[in-house]
Order: structure tokens, then sequence, then C-alpha cells
């Protein structure tokens, strides 16, 4: 260990940690401001994010959340076990249940113990001693108490170890601000495209019903079916959102088979239809490259006259027609959209020469288009790897 520098245990270098009122709460913004869960959730302390109850004197004595605390969170989806903020407002808040208060000794400071949290999170460590069920994680304070932390001895120290990763992690954020952006407008740009052929047009295209275009029919499956799953040889594919390829246009493989019994009481799909979500994913559209079944959240597609592939996937794609499907959906939490509504989505066609053209160039632009979110991806990647490599220097004492 670098001369000056301590390791001990949490439990060592907290004063204070322990749980939070249990009240109920809610969001009306009347009453006494509790921490949540969401409090956190993009790993500062965000005061919009708040419950409200009425405590009583006591509860908020023993519970008032003071600058420098830290809050973690124990209870949580996996992904997401180990965040921590610091509390750092003005206004008076409580300590609520479900996130762990973390009140430092004098040896180390806030700041420090924060990055130093922040570092075993990044490094995934609360992944890896979590407790998991099946819809949420958890790490007990006994746990939390016995991992150990490396620090500088001098409270100076600290600082300017603080200092330095504060303006790091600045500097990493515009950077990463610049990147998402640039991401962004990539995607903007091809859809600002694609909008604008489809809207402006040109001479000879006419407005056609999609059930005038194609042949609709919405999937069906038996049920349950769980009960015709197989993996025997004779199986037939089985289509979810996802088998999608990622990202793209195309269904190549079925994670999932089921029997040739199941198959008769589900709508059939052959290579070269398309298949269109009809709640998870709304609208989108997929070539199919092989043939299965689907079930009753899909759409199959058959193309009743010549139309160029390519140019039909990129019409249902755009804008122009995913607004429509957006307009025709119903439903207060999942949206999906009829078989007689959606097929009066209308859209516009142009003599089957000017598809041809159409569609290389938008092949072209969709490939110029992915390739620079690779390369935005790579740059967002790499500056989380910087900073990850930053702390691992930062509490190995080699800053």
């Amino acid at each position: 260990m670098k001369s000056g520098w301590q390791t001990s245990t949490l439990g060592d270098v907290l004063a204070v940690l322990r749980n939070g009122v249990n009240c109920k709460q809610d969001k009306s913004g009347n009453g006494d401001r509790i921490s949540r869960i969401e409090s956190i959730s993009d790993a500062t302390f965000d005061l919009d994010k708040v419950g409200y109850a009425e405590l009583s004197e006591r509860d908020k004595e023993k519970n008032r959340l003071q600058p420098g605390d830290i809050l973690f969170s124990h209870i949580n989806s996996v992904v997401h076990v180990g965040k921590t903020a610091v509390f750092d407002c003005d206004e008076q808040v409580y300590h609520g249940v479900n996130l762990l208060l973390m009140r430092p000794k004098e040896v180390v400071t806030s700041a420090y113990l924060n990055l130093a949290l922040k570092y075993l999170f990044q490094s995934g460590y609360w992944r890896g001693v979590c407790k998991q069920s099946v819809n949420q994680a958890s790490v007990n304070q006994q746990d939390i108490s016995r991992v150990e932390i490396c620090y500088p001895k001098s409270i100076p120290e600290q600082h300017r170890i603080v200092a330095i990763l504060d303006d790091a992690f600045d500097g990493i954020a515009t950077a990463k601000a610049n990147a998402e952006k640039n991401l962004q407008n990539a995607r903007a740009l091809f859809e600002s495209y694609l909008q604008s052929v489809f809207t402006e047009r040109g001479e000879g295209w006419v407005d056609r019903t999609l059930d005038q275009v194609c042949i609709v029919e919405r999937g069906s499956s038996p049920r349950p079916i769980k009960n015709f799953f197989t993996t025997a040889p004779d199986g037939v594919n089985w289509i979810k959102i996802g088998d999608t390829e990622a990202g793209g246009k195309y269904v190549f493989a079925t994670a999932q088979k089921i029997t040739p019994e199941g198959a008769k009481q589900s709508r059939h799909v052959k290579e070269g239809d398309f298949i269109l979500t009809n709640s998870m994913s709304l609208g989108r559209p997929y070539i199919m490259k092989t043939d299965g079944c689907i079930h009753d959240g899909w759409f199959v597609l058959r193309l009743r006259e010549s139309i160029d592939s390519e140019f039909f996937y990129y019409l249902l794609s755009s804008s122009y027609v995913q607004g429509q499907f957006h307009r025709l959906a119903a439903g207060a939490i999942v949206k999906n959209i009829s078989g007689d509504l959606v097929k009066k989505t209308v859209l516009p066609i142009p003599p089957l020469s000017q598809q041809h053209k159409l569609a290389e160039q938008f092949v072209g632009f969709s490939e110029e288009t992915q390739r620079l979110e690779a390369i935005y991806q790579q740059k967002l990647a790499a500056l989380d790897d910087l900073k990850k490599s930053l702390l691992h220097q930062a509490f190995s004492g080699q800053l």
C-alpha cells in the first residue's frame, strides 16, 4: 500500500449506517419531503423525485438529512444496487426507507467516500455480492460494513484526489454529452431525410392504404402457448420480439420452437413476409429471413403487387407512417392497433422504377448512419472505460 494510506472497513469509517423512516408516502407535494429510491436514480440527489408524508417531531429529529450524508441504494434491481449520491441540498428532507444513510467519521470526507463507493459500483462489486430474487436484489448492512476501502490518512490529500476526479469527470461528462448529441443528430438526420422524401414526393406518386398494398393478417397462437414449446427436430419457429436483429430489420432465426400441432393453431409467416409489432415497440417492421409462426402481438404483411421490399421497409419505418400507427393506437398502459385500423394507414407509393432508386439511396444513407452510430457508441464506451480507469488509479494510490 502507498505510504500514508489506510485500509479500513466501511463499518470502521462510518459513524452512521442505517435505514430510514418507514411511512406511507405520496407525490402530492404536501407535507414533509422524504427520500426515495428514485431520488438518487441518476447518482445525484434530485429534490424533484422525493415523496411526501406527515412525520412526527421524533421521526423528523432522527431522520433529518444533513449536507454530506451519503444515500446508498441497497434494495433495487441488480444493475442499480450500490448506487450512491451525496445529499447536498439546503432544503429539509428526511431519510426514507429503502435507501441506507451513510455518515462518515472525520477520518474520511464524504466526497472521497462517495467516490470510493462509486468505484465499487462501477467495478461491478455489488452486482457480484448482492442477494438476488425474481424482481430485485439487495445487500445487507452487515455485508456492507465488512467491505474494505483504502484512503489517504491526510484529509488535504483526499481533497486533492476528489478535485482531480471532479475535474476529470466534468470533462468526461461534457464529452459524453457531445457524443450522445452527435449520435442523436445522426439518427435524426436520416429520419429527416426519409420524412422529406415521403412528404415532398414527386411525379407519379399515389396514396394507397395498407390493405390495398398488402394482405394484412393478425398473428394468433394456441393457449396456453407454454404447453406447445418443443425442442424436437420437427418443431416450428416461434417468433418473438427478442428474435429480431438488434437495431436491424431482419428475423433470421428463433430461440424457441412450437410443436406442429401448435403451429396449426398459429399464424404462419414465410421468408420475405413483413411482420409488424402491435404492442412492444409499436409499429416496428421486420423482414422475415426464415419461416415460422407469430402470436397476436404481430401483424403479417404480404405484398399484393410488385413493390421494392427495401423501399417498403423504409417507408414503414419512417415517421410519416410511424406517426399514423401511434395516432391509431389505443390503450391506457400498453398501446396497440386493431387490424381494421392498421389497414387504413395511408402509404405514399411512387412508380416502381423510383422505388428501386430510392431504396438504393435509403440503404446507403442507413449504412452511413450506422457507421457514425458505431463510432459514437465506441466513443461513449471509451469514455466509460476512462472513468473506470481514473477511479481505479485514484483508489489504488496512483493519482
